[in-house]
């Protein structure tokens, strides 16, 4: 096999592999693990069934893919942060990350949201192993930008979560801001609005000295 068509093949898996998850986010976000199946999955691939376990294995390795493929995303602007990096501009970046993915893969983030408040059955391990040593490692930089006085000593676990949790809500709790605010989805002067609300809630409650904001596109 020349490296031409090894790489071909490996687009194409990656490809194949790409329609079978957001196929299965969309299934499993409308029926939950229980309601869905590799049979309606196939379907909205518009792929054999032999094609979902031949690349994912089973029903349940391909729900947990999809899991750590949602937190992934979201904790992605985190990966590189060092004791050198402005707390301000990489919690504002965190922030306004999570609100567009929230809003770009909304059945992602409310499929991991049903998994938690089903006491997290298929994450548990990795929760308690994975996630966790990824928070201790970004706490540990955070707590070191309090030591050089880049912010106040605040407990960086509560940070994130706090983080996590206020973007997370404009995803899944839509139908309520929907009808509260009597807007079908949130524009864009709407998500600009939000993110400047929490960066300035959440940096000032840190003792952060905002920098002016820079303007983004949201989708």
């Amino acid at each position: 096999m020349t490296a031409d068509t090894a790489n071909q093949e490996n687009a194409s898996r990656d490809r194949i592999e790409q329609t079978i998850l957001s196929a299965a986010e969309q299934v499993f976000s409308q029926h939950g693990y229980r309601g869905a199946s590799l049979q309606a999955i196939a379907d909205q691939a518009k792929l054999p069934k032999a094609n979902i376990l031949y690349y994912m294995g089973s029903k349940q390795a391909l729900y947990v893919r999809l899991l750590n493929r949602m937190m992934s995303r979201w904790n992605a602007v985190l990966e590189d942060i060092t004791a050198e990096s402005d707390p301000g501009q990489v919690l504002s970046d965190f922030i306004r990350t999570k609100m567009v993915l929230g809003q770009r893969y909304p059945e992602g983030s409310k499929l991991f949201a049903a998994e938690i408040l089903a006491g997290a059955p298929f994450l548990k391990e990795y929760l308690s192993g994975e996630l966790k040593e990824w928070v201790t490692s970004r706490a540990a930089i955070i707590r070191q930008w309090s030591q050089q006085g880049k912010m106040d000593d605040v407990d960086p676990r509560w940070l994130i979560f706090l983080i996590w949790s206020a973007t997370q809500h404009y995803t899944e709790y839509s139908a309520q801001i929907s009808g509260i605010l009597g807007e079908e989805v949130l524009s864009d002067a709407d998500l600009a609005s939000i993110c400047e609300f929490l960066e300035h809630v959440i940096l000032k409650g840190c003792g952060i000295a905002r920098t002016p904001p820079v303007a983004h596109a949201y989708l």
